[in-house]
């Protein structure tokens, strides 16, 4: 009878954990996800925005007639005309371009930064909470270190250290983001761990990375997904910021941020490309932050 259970119990794991069983179960939760953004109005107006951002980078070279990098020195400091829809700036470059282009890297860079903290932040947390004791301590410590200096102090101090670049920056972002995501980690795994599937998993003999990678990591994801969310328009602002303080990325690529630094000695003759370059952080920002509050919200009121 024992040797039967047994047989069953191997059974049901292994047609858990069948192809066609996860893809059963993604499609389900991408279907759960949908209906819940969906039942949202803030989640779909933000959601509706970063969309919009997402194909205006994507679809660049179509929908701007020249490149972020060509002068017109016969229109500089220029308003909106026929020729140039938003105007051109102080070297005669076209800011729609410029604007365009510009969403491309702040879509890229943002995100990557983001997925980079949270790699760092899982591979802390996740052994901090579910080992505690003396490996808790010492995460912790150190990441407590990090987080005495303002992110944007800590992001100036690296970046001055080892110089404006995109790798540079999506590593200044990455470490500056990584001790919050390693504390959140660590919280959800302190309660997880005490779980009973968990236990079962430990009566099974798995090894504790397995555990924590398939039976704890998963049942974070919730509040990981709302605060991956969160962190990108976090990430948006601060690569903008980083760009006004001459610590972003290097000219001439189309930086919004930069484009703020760039114009903002010149807004009394044409104030179109800092008002623009504002206008497309502030929109992208509040519209990956309304996504996310908008998530949040409906989430919660599931559990």
């Amino acid at each position: 009878m024992g040797t039967e259970n047994l047989v069953t119990a191997k059974q049901i794991h292994t047609a858990s954990s069948s192809p066609v069983t996860r893809l059963r179960a993604l499609s389900k939760s991408v279907k759960d996800l949908a209906d819940v953004v969906l039942a949202s109005p803030t989640a779909v107006i933000g959601l509706t925005v970063v969309i919009l951002w997402v194909l205006i980078a994507t679809a660049a070279p179509l929908i701007t007639t020249y490149t972020p990098f060509e002068q017109d020195y016969m229109l500089m400091d220029r308003g909106p005309s026929a020729l140039h829809l938003l105007g051109t700036d102080a070297l005669g470059r076209d800011v729609w371009a410029r604007v365009a282009y510009g969403a491309r890297t702040i879509l890229l860079l943002g995100p990557l930064s983001v997925l980079v903290a949270f790699a760092f932040g899982v591979a802390l947390g996740l052994p901090a909470g579910y080992y505690r004791g003396w490996v808790d301590e010492v995460v912790m410590r150190i990441l407590d270190a990090f987080m005495a200096f303002p992110a944007i102090l800590l992001y100036m101090i690296i970046i001055s250290a080892v110089g404006a670049s995109s790798f540079n920056v999506v590593i200044a972002i990455a470490i500056g983001g990584t001790p919050g995501i390693a504390r959140l980690v660590r919280a959800l795994t302190m309660d997880i761990r005490t779980r009973e599937y968990v236990a079962a998993a430990k009566l099974r003999g798995e090894p504790d990375i397995v555990i924590m990678l398939r039976e704890i990591l998963p049942n974070c994801r919730g509040p990981l997904i709302v605060d991956f969310l969160l962190r990108i328009g976090y990430a948006a602002f601060y690569i903008g910021t980083l760009g006004f303080l001459g610590l972003g990325l290097p000219p001439p690529t189309p930086d919004w941020g930069g484009m703020v630094q760039e114009g903002h000695s010149h807004m009394t003759a044409n104030i179109w490309p800092v008002l623009c370059a504002t206008l497309a952080i502030v929109t992208l920002v509040i519209g990956l932050n309304m996504f996310a509050d908008g998530l949040r919200e409906e989430t919660m009121r599931y559990q």
